[in-house]
């Protein structure tokens, strides 16, 4: 039996592609409603699963066209984050057969697809359950030299286990086997994982930059973020992050190490004490009242980008420090403020290796000067970018 998948997300396709391939069915997949209106003529599918809000054209019109232009009565099942009641009615008032509210898990979708049309077909048993989610996150993880460090296997389950995510390695110009590793770690996800190659080490600061920029050209991607490599944060704690920003109307959500109840936040006490100095400094500079910009977990709306990563930093180290002068530069004070969450962290755990030198420690405090005197006097530096869009 054929399935005709359409969705302007592709990664809530693949998964759910592979999930039905593996019940025996034929599945058809794709981005383009003009395009899944032509292999529906083609192929005149058994089943039809659509989403309602796509950019071209909505779903509701694909199902009128079809119900209405066609008078075809081929099952139709939605898949979509909708949460409208009038969009829901509608699409039942216009004929459908089931309408499943992401985020929704893969065992769920099978059991209505085989209810639907395999009678008395049992869905075969995977072992994973795998939610399809309704937002699509791009996450950026700068690698240098990190051969020996990378998690693999941790970024591997990462993938396999969470739906609605992509991963960017950049690889910021290694003088180890870190692009080799990183190769091995995309060859068979290359739908789930990209490796964005600095032929020159650039420092993190510009490292993330480029990947987020570079990511900004994935057009499936809501929100986009970034991660250290050593996973200091994990992956349950960024999922969380992004849960915040999906729910709310921040721009930004920021992790934040605080110690607090039930969290397990560790670190050298040598590099607590540095640490808690630093953060002082810097909310003096910032002049808003946040308590841990330099967390390397940070998840953000995808129309900021622009405005936070257009250029490079001045620093290669402090640059989270810029992102929210420039919030402050573009925004105001107060409105920047309100547009930034810090989030406490659950686990946070220092992991030995870090880049940052003795040398570059003892340059933060000419640094986080040159920030101050750049983002407050320097004109060149205060100019505000050109406007992004969705604001």
């Amino acid at each position: 039996m054929k399935i005709l998948a359409i969705d302007d997300q592709q990664l809530v396709l693949l998964p759910l592609e592979k999930r039905l391939k593996e019940q025996g069915y034929e599945v058809y997949c794709t981005t383009d409603v003009e395009k899944g209106i032509e292999l529906f003529l083609s192929l005149r599918p058994d089943l039809l699963i659509l989403d309602i809000n796509m950019p071209q054209t909505t779903g509701i019109e694909v199902i009128r066209f079809i119900r209405e232009g066609l008078v075809d009565k081929t099952p139709i099942m939605i898949l979509s984050g909708d949460k409208n009641e009038e969009s829901i009615m509608e699409s039942f008032n216009l004929g459908i057969s089931d309408f499943m509210k992401k985020p929704l898990s893969l065992d769920e979708i099978t059991f209505r697809v085989n209810n639907l049309l395999g009678g008395g077909r049992k869905a075969n048993n995977t072992g994973k359950n795998t939610l399809i989610q309704h937002r699509c996150v791009g996450v950026v993880i700068p690698c240098y030299n990190e051969e020996n460090r990378l998690q693999s296997a941790a970024f591997i389950k990462m993938v396999e286990e969470n739906s609605g995510y992509h991963l960017c390695f950049v690889n910021d110009g290694s003088t180890d086997n870190t692009l080799r590793v990183l190769k091995k770690l995309r060859k068979g996800r290359e739908d789930y994982i990209s490796i964005y190659n600095c032929a020159k080490n650039g420092g993190k600061a510009e490292a993330v930059r480029q990947g987020l920029n570079y990511m900004t050209r994935f057009q499936d991607l809501d929100y986009l973020g970034f991660l250290d490599a050593d996973l200091s944060t994990d992956f349950y704690d960024f999922d969380d992050l992004v849960k915040t920003i999906e729910t709310s109307d921040f721009k930004i959500v920021n992790g934040s190490r605080i110690s607090r109840m039930g969290a397990n936040i560790t670190k050298e006490s040598a590099r607590k004490i540095i640490s808690m100095t630093i953060n002082f400094i810097i909310t003096t500079i910032l002049g808003m009242p946040f308590k841990d910009t330099q967390c390397g977990a940070k998840i953000m709306r995808k129309d900021l980008i622009p405005v936070a990563f257009n250029r490079p930093f001045l620093t290669k180290w402090l640059f989270d420090v810029e992102i929210f002068m420039r919030m402050k530069a573009y925004f105001g004070k107060q409105k920047a403020q309100e547009m930034i969450c810090e989030q406490p962290l659950k686990r946070w755990v220092h992991a030995d290796g870090s880049k940052l030198s003795m040398r570059d420690s003892a340059k933060i405090g000419f640094q986080l000067f040159k920030i101050y005197w750049n983002y407050n006097f320097s004109t060149k530096v205060k100019q505000a970018p050109p406007a992004a869009s969705g604001f």
